[in-house]
């Protein structure tokens, strides 16, 4: 038996054959060719295929994993429209007479190399993006498929590193578990992984050789442990352990239609997050007990042009009615940052992050604002709607909102169209936030804490960067510390509280979290049976 370590990215217990992925290397060389506008157009002819690839995994990942974790994929097809990137090309392949696979590569490279050395750690993060889309580029001149997995029965992944859109590819009916020697618990592909719940180790000691392929295996993510061709002592001890888990999974389904409270009688809404319309079955199947955040965004990317009111309308409306009745927030546009729409015309930053982004966007160009504003109060009238906006730093800000707010209202009255009662909230995502929350709670009904952002801009750490994994803390003292005096504030001021990040969804935080006075918890919906499992069990 051979036994390797990795960083843990899902908990969970996974028993079967290893399935190696090498990546086949290209098979290009440098040549010197006698028509540069016949090679321009096929270079340009690779890139218009490329982009339909992207949107075609943009779909898949919308419908598999959601939103927010489609959106690099937005990300990638963006690159593909960078002007300094494409004349790169382009002039390499006039001046030096040369194939596109090589100018394509070469360019790559030293758009990476380029963001490697900036000091921003956002932009370093794109180095990889770049070499991503070169990749896919040339692979699309040379006509090869991206690795793929042709399995009769599922297997373990072991792969050397896996981008997104391979991940995205593969047909998870066939997948048990991920296995890469590289890689960070916090990057796309682990984001993706633990979206789909597959067990998965990333940053593994493991050498990919071919020897592997077929061998039995197990993952135990508990302990972020690869066993490879298991002892038969180990095999039944880990089958055990595995039937543990199912049982308990299967225990949690009694749990549904019970209250999330505490033995000691403190209760907590638990509610779920959800980033496109499809979304709505998974957050009533897991018994969640609302919306806590409904992302917008998915009306704004993928696309060419501005949603119209009336598309928007439709999708809030169908939620909130699926809903019958349980609370829905709806968070207003968070475009920027990495989350970009070309429509937009948005400039390039050094920073984007503390950029461009958000409220800052829908305040400066309240032509966008409005329109979603009417469609959200058009739709509360079929439902309990309640609107959330991010990125909140200052009490002007909120009071500009509000005064939009009540003209979007005036204007729906004297056009006689009806709308409901609608609860105004913000995100906390900011220390400033945090530090002035006494004030802002003044003005809004509740807060919901994005402790993603939360947490980046407290410690300054990028956590898409794994070099920066050792010290990267969602348990931070600092952070723990603004979460509660948010929370403090809030009911102060009578309003209500919760947390929408990551953290909401780590069940070694929640009797903090309840003995904080938290109100609220929004998480992925197959989070909620196991929270309220926590939950009943505080106390």
């Amino acid at each position: 038996m051979e036994t390797c370590y990795g960083k843990s990215v899902l908990q969970g217990i996974a028993i079967g054959k290893l399935y190696v992925i090498e990546k086949k290397e290209s098979s290009w060389t440098k040549m010197t060719i006698a028509d540069a506008d016949g090679e321009v157009v096929r270079f340009q002819n690779a890139r218009e295929e490329a982009i339909g690839q992207l949107d075609e995994l943009y779909q898949e990942a919308l419908e598999q994993v959601g939103e927010e974790n489609a959106m690099i994929f937005d990300v990638h097809k963006m690159m593909l429209d960078d002007l300094d990137y494409l004349e790169g090309i382009e002039n390499r392949i006039r001046t030096e007479m040369v194939n596109s696979e090589y100018a394509v590569t070469v360019t790559g490279e030293e758009f990476a190399a380029m963001f490697s050395s900036m000091d921003d750690e956002y932009m370093k993060a794109r180095a990889a993006d770049v070499l991503d889309i070169s990749a896919r580029l040339v692979r699309v001149l040379e006509g090869r498929e991206e690795p793929s997995l042709h399995a009769r029965e599922p297997v373990i992944i072991l792969a050397d590193d896996l981008s997104p859109s391979e991940t995205i590819a593969m047909d998870k009916s066939k997948i048990l578990a991920f296995v890469t020697k590289h890689g960070s618990a916090n990057s796309h592909t682990a984001i993706l992984a633990r979206s789909l719940n597959i067990p998965s180790l990333v940053n593994t000691d493991v050498e990919i050789t071919r020897d592997y392929h077929g061998k039995e295996a197990i993952v135990d993510g508990v302990t972020g442990s690869l066993f490879i061709e298991p002892d038969e002592e180990t095999l039944e001890a880990k089958k055990k352990e595995q039937e543990e888990i199912r049982g308990r999974e299967e225990k949690l389904k009694l749990l549904i239609g019970q209250e999330n409270i505490t033995k000691d009688g403190r209760r907590i809404n638990l509610y779920a997050n959800m980033g496109n319309v499809e979304d709505v079955q998974k957050v009533l199947e897991s018994d969640a007990g609302g919306i806590g955040l409904f992302r917008s965004e998915f009306l704004y990317l993928g696309r060419d042009t501005f949603p119209e009111e009336e598309e928007q309308f439709q999708a809030y409306k169908e939620v909130a009615s699926r809903m019958e009745g349980k609370k829905v927030i709806i968070r207003t546009l968070d475009i920027g940052a990495d989350k970009k729409a070309d429509y937009f015309q948005l400039d390039p930053e050094e920073n984007p992050a503390l950029g461009y982004r958000a409220i800052r966007i829908c305040l400066t160009r309240q032509e966008i604002f409005r329109t979603q504003l009417r469609a959200i109060y058009r739709a509360s009238a079929f439902g309990t709607v309640s609107i959330m906006f991010p990125m909140i730093i200052s009490v002007k800000e909120i009071r500009e909102i509000k005064e939009i707010v009540e003209d979007v209202k005036k204007e729906l009255t004297d056009e006689g169209i009806a709308f409901g009662e609608v609860e105004l909230g913000i995100m906390i995502e900011t220390p400033a936030a945090a530090l002035v929350s006494a004030e802002l709670a003044k003005e809004v009904e509740f807060f919901s804490i994005g402790t993603n952002d939360l947490t980046q801009y407290t410690l300054a750490i990028d956590r898409q960067n794994q070099k920066l994994d050792p010290f990267y803390d969602s348990h931070h003292p600092a952070v723990l510390k603004l979460i509660e005096m948010t929370i403090q504030n809030g009911h102060k001021e009578g309003a209500w509280v919760g947390i929408c990040g990551e953290l909401a969804a780590d069940d070694t935080l929640t009797e903090t979290f309840i003995d904080m006075g938290l109100d609220e918890l929004s998480v992925s919906p197959t989070y909620i049976l196991k929270l309220r499992d926590r939950i009943r069990n505080i106390g």
